[in-house]
């Protein structure tokens, strides 16, 4: 994975974080007050204000691996609201276990949880203003997130703990035996594969993927960028880690999903006879994928609709023709 150091915050700009390939950024955060902490709970304990947060905890015999449950009826771990000052209590307790339970916190927007915490641990206010993006609280111990890929860009900061990134390109879905577009753990569909004991019979093509993946291990105050869709596994390498992300979309706001895109095709064009469906191919590579400034010059601007620009008027009227078809 691509290297650079000697960075700090205010050497981010829009056109570095818009590489398409991974980066580690080392040290980048180690400025931070909350990196240089002694005790990264107790920092974080200092800007509570007793918000509620989601957990997940599980019991000491899935180590750390949050996953489905053996019949996929459910999962393995229990999802629980608790206030953010037992959570801190609880990860506390547990560090000298050497078998304790997984707790984790992800996902958490920081300005809910912990406000006051970016007044000195935070991106430029040029870039913030730039990227808008959303920033997050991650926080447990020894948790591993199964791959899984992300519609947004990603500047993840680790603030406390080691952990462990392996990456693949997005176009390694086939070789990670992917787990349900809608029942899934946290939102986004998973890689079944245990990266850690990848059982090969099960799941034979893994093998190509592991010759495709990049893998950082990366120590408070380092961050890596994970560009949009990259399949993502993670690991907490520590009795407490944490750390800040980053997400922002360089697309409009008003341009949705394409997720829904992609469940409308499963459910409109997936079981089409096969002429049919190498037609509709045809389609779809001249309007959308191989779509350039030739694809509707013959038509006068005033005529082209959804085949000009997409902006945000163009949008909100084809959303709604869409629901109007949808609801037919």
């Amino acid at each position: 994975m691509k290297e650079l150091t000697g960075l700090t915050p205010q050497d981010l700009d829009a056109d570095l974080l818009g590489t398409s390939e991974p980066l580690v950024l080392r040290g980048l955060v180690a400025g931070w007050p909350v990196v240089q902490a002694d005790d990264v709970l107790a920092y974080l304990g200092r800007f509570d204000v007793g918000a509620t947060v989601g957990a997940w905890v599980g019991p000491p015999e899935i180590e750390g691996r949050f996953h489905y449950s053996e019949d996929f009826a459910g999962f393995n771990f229990a999802r629980e609201k608790l206030p953010f000052a037992t959570v801190l209590k609880a990860l506390d307790s547990q560090r000298a276990n050497p078998r304790p339970p997984a707790i984790y916190v992800g996902s958490t927007t920081l300005d809910t949880c912990v406000p006051g915490f970016r007044q000195d641990n935070d991106l430029p206010a040029a870039l913030l203003q730039r990227l808008q993006p959303l920033a997050s609280l991650w926080l447990g111990n020894r948790a591993r997130v199964a791959a899984h890929q992300d519609l947004p860009d990603n500047l993840a900061c680790v603030v406390a703990g080691r952990r462990r990134f392996t990456l693949l390109p997005p176009d390694q879905v086939g070789n990670l035996y992917v787990g349900p577009l809608e029942h899934t753990l946290a939102g986004q569909p998973t890689s079944l594969v245990d990266f850690l004991r990848p059982d090969l019979q099960r799941f034979p093509r893994f093998a190509e993927a592991q010759r495709h993946a990049q893998v950082a291990e990366l120590a408070p105050g380092d961050a890596i960028f994970i560009p949009s869709l990259w399949w993502h596994h993670v690991e907490a390498l520590d009795d407490c880690n944490g750390l800040v992300n980053y997400w922002w979309r360089r697309t409009p706001a008003h341009l949705d999903s394409p997720m829904g895109a992609l469940l409308h095709a499963l459910m409109t064009v997936r079981d089409l006879p096969p002429a049919q469906r190498e037609a509709w191919r045809a389609l779809f590579d001249h309007y959308v994928f191989d779509a350039d400034e030739e694809t509707a010059a013959h038509l006068p601007p005033a005529v082209r609709d959804v085949l000009g620009p997409m902006d945000e008027r163009t949008a909100r009227a084809l959303r709604a023709r869409l629901v109007r078809r949808l609801n037919r």
